[in-house]
């Protein structure tokens, strides 16, 4: 099963029917979580005797959480410090239980409710470890007054970060900060991970997570409507299409690539070569005359035809007229990457994907070319898988990047519903969405793959995996996450800078054989 991600209204009613349906004590909840998170910072140390920790607390539950903290590492010999932001008096339930105990073992406290000191980040830096125990999960409103003077500080400290639970002032729901955010190394997260745990801009801000199991009841998944996970490799390994003894090239599908165009013949043959590697046994790519010659000399392995001898004066009558005959016995269609951009194309695709009957996918220029009427692909009848970036998803939705950015999670289960298509909303952390509201956060990929041609191997995956009759949710899964971890293997090799496309593409066949044997 795939990790169960949720938002902070959801988190706080499972813990509240654990408590008081199940009968599991809130301060027990409490305890298991502190002494999760102090194994785990237990664990970054070399050795607590002598490792100087500070801890920051709230006046709400995720202060708590840290006082649980304070007890199990003084416990263990490590020289603690308590800084307290609310007032004493403030302090009440599980909380102050917590807080009682601490203070009965003579565990150093000071109390900053007054005032922050202004060299606080100079004094946070002699510390070796600082934990932020400050906000929850709850914070809905941007961080003000002596909060914000204390993370500004605990980012200026220099000092190794642990986060309970969330980093203080991150948005559980989005992953944006809500003014400012505690930076931190890593992020014990408690139960499960929260939605802005996982996406970007969260992943940011939250280092390496840890997840601590605090005995919530698997079920409470199912009666909360959780539909939003993140990918594991054992979610998809398992998708990956068999080769049968008796197989042969017809047994595996063929697609059909309506791609490229005079100047962007790279994106046909990236696209083509993507879906050659995830294992479609043929693959033939349409293309107008003008520039089939430069896709011919790059696709050893893939077929080409032309279904239009200019890409600049196409006629659409007649392209439409070729692409129709070309669609015959073929087992799923991906449109798009560097097709041409003028108005015949637009009627192209105004006749060919309404009358489609085999699964397509949707990228790039196909989608740009939509964009203006996005009503039509409310008229594709069959299955229909979309990979917008932020800016093609804006165009489609009639909102601004920023807007899509805000809440990456929203916007493609609202492209989902609306286009009545399965949606991959690329990017960091790429979010996928099913018309039914299930949703999918991917954690493969790097910052080396912000360059040309990624997309293009990426929209060949999907269609290869269509092409052999993969679901279309999961295709999408499997592709992209693929896709990402070809990426990271090519990273690991060759780094960031100058990552290209074709170094991706070299490492899909090595990533599915990893699937098989792990």
């Amino acid at each position: 099963m795939s990790i169960p991600v949720v938002t902070a209204a959801q988190m706080r009613e499972m813990d509240r029917v654990t408590i008081e349906e199940v009968g599991v004590g809130g301060v027990v909840l409490m305890e298991v979580a502190g002494r999760g998170a102090a194994a785990v910072v237990e664990g970054l140390s070399p050795g607590l005797a002598g490792w100087r920790v500070a801890i920051l607390c709230g006046a709400g539950n995720n202060g708590g959480d840290g006082y649980v903290v304070a007890r199990h590492l003084h416990l263990r010999g490590a020289p603690v410090r308590v800084f307290m932001l609310a007032a004493r008096e403030r302090i009440r339930g599980d909380g102050l239980v917590n807080l009682k105990s601490v203070e009965n073992l003579g565990v150093d406290f000071e109390w900053l409710d007054a005032a922050v000191p202004e060299d606080f980040a100079e004094r946070l830096a002699g510390y070796d470890c600082v934990v932020d125990a400050l906000l929850g999960t709850g914070l809905s409103s941007e961080v003000r007054g002596r909060y914000r003077e204390v993370i500004e500080a605990i980012n200026a400290s220099g000092s190794l970060v642990v986060a309970v639970d969330i980093p203080s002032g991150l948005s559980s729901d989005t992953g944006h900060p809500l003014g400012v955010a505690v930076e931190a190394d890593a992020t014990v997260t408690f139960g499960h991970p929260k939605i802005g745990v996982v996406t970007h801009p969260g992943v940011e801000y939250t280092g390496d997570v840890h997840i601590v199991d605090i005995g919530i009841p698997p079920a409470l998944e199912v009666q909360l409507d959780v539909r939003c996970h993140l990918l594991e490799e054992r979610d998809v390994a398992g998708l990956v299409p068999n080769r049968r003894l008796g197989g042969h090239k017809g047994t595996y599908g063929h697609l059909l690539v309506v791609a490229g165009s005079l100047g962007k013949t790279g994106a046909a043959v990236l696209c083509a070569r993507g879906a050659a590697r995830v294992g479609a046994g043929l693959v033939t790519v349409a293309v107008p005359a003008d520039g089939l010659p430069g896709v011919a000399a790059q696709s050893l392995e893939t077929m080409t035809e032309a279904y239009a001898p200019d890409s600049v004066a196409l006629e659409s009558p007649e392209a439409i007229g070729r692409l129709t005959a070309m669609i015959r016995g073929k087992q799923a269609l991906a449109v798009g990457p560097g097709i041409p951009t003028g108005d015949a194309m637009v009627e192209v695709l105004r006749e060919l994907l309404p009358d489609a009957t085999v699964p397509v996918v949707l990228d790039a220029d196909g989608l740009n070319l939509v964009a203006a009427r996005p009503d039509l692909l409310g008229q594709v009848s069959a299955p229909l898988v979309l990979t917008p970036h932020p800016g093609e998803m804006a165009r489609l939705l009639g909102v601004t990047t920023g807007e899509v950015q805000a809440d990456r999670l929203a916007m493609a289960r609202e492209a989902a519903a609306r286009f009545g298509a399965f949606v991959a909303l690329k990017g960091a952390r790429t979010v996928l969405a099913a018309p039914d509201g299930e949703a999918f956060i991917n954690p493969t990929g790097n910052p080396g793959m912000g360059s040309g041609g990624m997309g293009d191997v990426l929209t060949g995956l999907i269609g290869g995996l269509l092409a052999q009759q993969v679901a279309p949710f999961d295709a999408l899964k499997l592709a992209v996450y693929l896709h990402g971890l070809a990426g990271d293997r090519a990273a690991e090799d060759l780094g960031h800078h100058g990552l290209l496309a074709g170094d991706v593409l070299e490492r899909v066949a090595t990533v599915l054989k990893s699937f098989s044997t792990n």
